[in-house]
């Protein structure tokens, strides 16, 4: 079965101005669930369709080799235009077997829940699936009427089931239920139940306060429980410990600026147990030297692809890459920073590799970015202790 994603993006956005494209939490709303729906692979391919080159040019920047970029129709981008106007016309144009309806007002769904959901399609044999948060409201019409209770015997909270409601985070459909029904759901329907936040979908400003709040809680969590995995630190040369330039000495040999300070922060690492491991491209009797001055054995210089020795040295340490942390500056660390469990930057690093990390340093590459590292992973991890004893 060939399974794809598929985000609709419009231009215009009449409760929030740009809305997918604006930040939140740091970064273009689409770009939070289009991440995680990356990261589950689940899918065969993901696609993003957009009547706006500035979303196009986003995506583009966001997920270069990722995600596939779209023209959608002006007809389809109408603010009395269906989300099935524009599932449809992908259709048309992209051959699937199952297709993953992503809305980017949705940016709390987890990679988890792509993959659960999905395994829940296949055991099930689903024609359609929707997302649901559980509700113990108690509903009424307009008109007085109870939906879902008697109020003549109105249930404790604890003792009531209450139900379902969709949250719009996504939605699974077999090809054959578009093209017999024309809509989203049909055929024999299940339901993946979300956590209780993904109840909000962003509409107004208030949702959109709301949510940058859960999401700049969920990067702090998700930061901290990531970098107290770290068994092992890889790191760049050139602007990662060095600051980039090229130096001469009188003889036109070539020289590197290191920084005292990232060296103690790496011995301290490895005086609490975390390897380190230096990979570059290049090779430099600078840094050659420098490794041996340091005592740094896991030295690898002139690697064209340091992802593949990155895969190739958790097999030999028998390390899962979650357990990876690494810091680099520019393309050539932009797989290995996408792949491990935490990844850090230099604050100038290239625009691609800032998109890419959980946390982007203070200081620049050479000058401090490396002993930051260190401190924040030996400072976590003695919080995390003295919250353990106390």
């Amino acid at each position: 079965m060939r399974w794809v994603a598929f985000m609709p993006l419009r231009a215009n956005s009449k409760s929030i101005v740009d809305k997918n494209v604006r930040r939140i939490a740091g970064r273009p709303l689409f770009t939070w669930s289009l991440e995680q729906a990356i990261a589950s692979q689940c899918f065969d391919e993901i696609y993003v369709a957009t009547d706006s080159p500035r979303i196009r040019k986003k995506a583009l920047d966001e997920f270069s080799s990722s995600v596939k970029i779209l023209d959608r129709s002006p007809e389809t981008c109408t603010d009395t235009a269906s989300t099935e106007s524009a599932i449809l016309e992908f259709k048309r144009q992209i051959y699937f077997d199952v297709v993953c309806l992503i809305q980017a007002t949705s940016p709390l769904t987890h990679a988890e829940d792509f993959r659960a959901a999905k395994s829940k399609f296949l055991a099930e044999n689903l024609d359609s699936l929707l997302t649901v948060v559980q509700s113990k409201r108690f509903f009424w019409t307009k008109n007085g009427t109870p939906i879902n209770y008697d109020p003549a015997k109105r249930p404790r909270r604890q003792d009531f089931e209450g139900c379902f409601m969709e949250n719009g985070a996504f939605y699974l459909t077999r090809s054959k239920i578009l093209e017999d029904d024309g809509n989203r759901l049909g055929g024999r329907i299940g339901v993946h139940e979300m956590a209780t936040e993904t109840a909000i979908e962003i509409d107004d400003e208030t949702d959109w306060i709301v949510v940058e709040q859960l999401l700049l809680r969920q990067k702090l969590l998700s930061r901290r429980e990531s970098v107290l995995q770290v068994k092992v630190l890889v790191l760049d040369v050139d602007g990662t410990l060095t600051d980039g330039g090229m130096y001469y000495g009188p003889d036109g040999e070539a020289l590197k600026k290191f920084n005292t300070r990232d060296a103690h922060g790496l011995q301290l690492l490895r005086e609490n147990g975390i390897r380190v491991c230096v990979i570059s491209t290049e090779k430099s009797p600078a840094v050659k030297a420098r490794m041996k001055k340091l005592q740094i054995d896991e030295y690898y210089p002139g690697v064209e692809n340091k992802f593949l020795l990155l895969k190739e040295l958790a097999k030999r340490w028998d390390i899962s890459l979650q357990n990876f942390a690494y810091i680099g500056d520019d393309l050539s660390d932009l797989e290995c920073l996408r792949y491990v469990g935490t990844a850090f930057c230099p604050a100038d690093s290239v625009p691609e590799v800032l998109h890419q990390t959980q946390y982007t340093c203070k200081h620049l590459g050479g000058n401090g970015a490396v002993r930051e590292v260190c401190d924040f992973i030996l400072n976590t991890a003695g919080a995390d202790a003295n919250r353990t004893t106390t």
